[in-house]
């Protein structure tokens, strides 16, 4: 299987180039920016993508490819910083920007009639995305420039001449955001007709690659797979029982911060999957050690603790746990195969412990939510279940913002089980990527029947997204609102005002904790 190679300078956007890669039916794979280039060449791959990044290039201690990766000859495309650190490489100069960039600009394309570059064949003057504060201000020789912007005047740059055989290229824009009008036809330009890539990576292989890599891994020992009945790990279990069949032991772990009828419902559609599952009411012993939390950071670690202790007292001859980790999860936890930002910890990233008794086995680790239901209509999972909206896995506890209560737990999911219904009867859960409630930590006064109350403040969420990377709130119908928030205040005591939350992700999360 041929492959592609982005070396991570620390952006945000990095798994969004993986992404579009394999939206083009290519393999790739994250490696960090300092990669050897004799690593590189183990992995075989057909072309390598530099990332984005947040340093400056010309800092004492400015994160550098290795040089040597430019002498294996393979076509090479660097994106934004990876276009800096192309240029300082070959001798050109980067400064700050005297006015940054960030959002949507204009390029304007170098035809050159006859020594067209082959990077923008078929893409004309159009709206590209870009965040940068800093430019390419002089030319590395044995480059030229490709396209322009008012901002940028060395906005994309390539070989040409002398050097055109090298194949390196750079874009001080983001072709992987979806605000780039033409971004995915140009990753094709320089995947298919540059590296001249054949594209045969698909749910199918990689849920092949997967079962024989689990098999190797797992071997004849046994397997313990924590199942929510989400998407992620429904998908994760079922991947692995392909790949090692009994030895695969799921318990479904009730930590008291789970939806209305939640375990019931969870027990009642693994079934017919063919899953050995078992259910462990742990609840007490999270909301025990919730009890007085307020901070998002330390609710998930002790989430995360807790998790692993409750299998620890179910695991027997098992030696791997299965999870369902995604690269959502993994971006926004912790700085994997690079520098990127932490934003929060998950509780299945961040929140484990640094000693565990159990080796892991994530098998969706690289994947983002609608490859993942990709795999699993692969693997022949009901479609009901694939479309249930994401959970997060520290539950509601994570949603009851501040301390955490039985009691506050119950008026959540009330409302919120109030938000779902409306939301399926009115035809508009599978037009939302999520939605859900979230309980304030704040009280405002209120009339009923004529008199005072002072109540709790609900939130309600839904959003708009492919990935979960990015997010814009949805312009859900006022009437739906008014009557959704109507039965709320009617129906869930201890709540008299509800709000609809606007923000997208950018600059907000999706989940408010």
């Amino acid at each position: 299987m041929e492959s592609v190679l982005v070396l991570d300078f620390g952006s945000q956007y990095t798994q969004l180039i993986a992404r579009r890669i394999r939206e083009l039916g290519i393999y790739s794979e994250i490696l960090p920016y300092n990669t050897a280039p004799e690593t590189i060449k183990a992995h075989s791959p057909k072309a390598i993508i530099l990332s984005g990044g947040p340093a400056s290039v010309y800092e004492d201690m400015a994160l550098l490819p290795d040089g040597g990766i430019f002498a294996l000859g393979l076509p090479i495309l660097g994106i934004c910083y990876g276009l800096q650190a192309i240029a300082k490489h070959f001798g050109g100069d980067v400064a700050s920007s005297a006015k940054h960039e960030f959002g949507r600009a204009k390029i304007l394309v170098s035809h050159e009639e006859g020594n067209e570059s082959m990077l923008f064949a078929d893409i004309p003057d159009s709206d590209v995305w870009m965040s940068h504060g800093d430019k390419v201000v002089r030319l590395p020789e044995g480059f030229r420039v490709t396209a322009s912007s008012s901002n940028s005047e060395l906005c994309a740059i390539e070989t040409f001449g002398s050097k055109a055989a090298l194949k390196i290229y750079g874009l001080q824009f983001h072709p992987e955001v979806q605000h780039t009008l033409y971004g995915k036809q140009l990753l094709s330009n320089f995947l298919l007709k540059i590296a001249g890539i054949t594209p045969d990576w698909s749910s199918k292989s990689f849920i092949d690659h997967q079962i024989e890599e689990i098999g190797r891994k797992a071997g004849n020992e046994t397997v313990i797979c924590g199942i929510s009945g989400g998407v992620d790990s429904t998908v994760a279990a079922v991947l692995v029982s392909r790949a090692i069949g009994k030895q695969l032991h799921c318990v479904f772990v009730d930590n008291g911060l789970l939806r209305k009828n939640e375990a019931e419902k969870v027990m009642n559609f693994l079934k017919p999957l063919g899953l050995n599952v078992t259910l462990a009411d742990s609840s007490d012993l999270f909301l025990k050690r919730l009890k007085n939390v307020a901070s998002p950071e330390k609710k998930r670690k002790i989430i995360g603790r807790t998790f692993i202790q409750v299998f620890d007292e179910h695991v027997h001859q098992e030696k791997f746990l299965v999870q369902g980790t995604l690269y959502p999860d993994v971006i926004e936890s912790v700085s994997v195969k690079g520098p990127s930002e932490t934003i929060k910890s998950h509780h299945n990233v961040g929140g484990l412990p640094k000693r565990m008794k159990l080796k892991l086995i994530e098998p969706l680790r690289e994947l983002f939510k609608d490859e993942v239901r990709a795999v699993g209509r692969e693997l022949g999972i009901p479609e009901t279940l694939l479309m249930r909206h994401p959970f997060p896995g520290p539950g509601l506890a994570v949603r009851v913002l501040g301390s955490v209560s039985k009691e506050r737990l119950d008026v959540l999911r009330e409302a919120d089980d109030i938000f779902i219904e409306e939301l399926l009867s009115s035809g508009l859960y599978s037009k939302v990527w999520q939605a859900f409630a979230v309980l304030l930590p704040v009280q405002s006064v209120g009339v009923m029947g004529d008199k005072r109350t002072y109540e709790n403040v609900l939130a309600l969420r839904a959003v708009e997204s492919t990935d979960g990377m990015t997010a814009d709130w949805a312009p859900l119908p006022h009437d739906f609102l008014a009557r959704v928030s109507n039965r709320i205040i009617n129906e869930v005591r201890g709540i008299n005002r509800v709000a609809y939350d606007i923000s997208s992700k950018p600059p907000a999360t999706i989940e408010w904790e």
